[in-house]
């Protein structure tokens, strides 16, 4: 059975960790998956957005196996370390806008995924935090410099040094979850989102997206030049001309991509 299901609709992709029974954790094999499955959306034109979830009710993901890991040599850990930094990087450099519906526990690397994504929805009362300092070791997949750069460095310090959990509500407060709702509204919270977003110019939206991207890594004036360049991206294009074209008679666009 896979451990990563992975389905279009609606030109939104749908990611689902599918282990329900070890808490939708990342064993290596879901993460080679994952990566697999985050790779062809990267070169998938029809796809505008991407919400990822996990199997089931309780957890998102609890983060890394530890059952497998208490297997493995240092070199097996190690190469899990990295598969795991690897993908959730290519999650976080993807051109598409992406959403956590977090239904569950997002717990140490469950977590780092949830703040890889633009926009964390999640269900009422889940629990939340990167746990991995009361495991003796540190978050390793983007959560020393994600969360800093959501929450500033000394709560994230806070946060990480305590490897506190916290609720969906305090992440919303935090600024590491956009909104919550009820469990049963969490899918569809997140395709409103989705679909507002589509609405747009798809371009215009994956330039946007790579502006602010790259543009937070770097000071004002370098930001400022990337900005333009992505703008540059957006004139020649048959969207920009239908959207004033709409604008004149009075109707909306019809966006091709192109």
């Amino acid at each position: 059975m896979s451990t990563v299901l992975y389905t279009k609709e609606n030109n939104i992709a749908y990611v689902t960790i599918n282990r329900k029974e070890a808490l939708n954790c990342f064993n290596y094999d879901t993460l080679k998956q994952l990566q697999e499955v985050t790779d062809a959306i990267s070169l998938d034109p029809e796809v505008k957005v991407v919400i990822f979830t996990g199997a089931g009710e309780k957890a998102f993901s609890a983060g890394a196996d530890l059952k497998e890991r208490k297997t493995l040599t240092e070199t097996e850990v190690r190469r899990n370390v990295k598969a795991i930094r690897d993908v959730f990087n290519s999650i976080a450099a993807l051109p598409q806008p992406t959403i956590a519906a977090v239904n569950g526990y997002a717990l140490g690397g469950g977590f780092e995924l949830m703040i890889a994504c633009d926009f964390p929805i999640a269900a009422e009362g889940v629990k939340m935090g990167l746990t991995e300092t009361s495991w003796a070791i540190i978050p390793g997949a983007g959560g020393t410099q994600r969360l800093p750069r959501l929450v500033g460095e000394m709560k994230a310090k806070e946060l990480i040094f305590t490897a506190k959990k916290f609720t969906a509500e305090e992440g919303q407060e935090l600024g590491v979850v956009l909104k919550v709702v009820k469990q049963e509204e969490l899918l569809s919270a997140c395709e409103q989102l989705a679909a507002d977003i589509m609405k747009n110019g798809p371009v215009a939206i994956k330039q946007a997206k790579y502006a602010i991207t790259q543009g937070m890594n770097t000071d004002m004036q370098t930001g400022l030049a990337i900005e333009s360049k992505a703008y540059e991206l957006t004139i020649p294009t048959e969207d920009r001309l239908e959207a004033l074209q709409a604008f004149s008679e009075k109707r909306s666009p019809q966006f091709s991509g192109k």
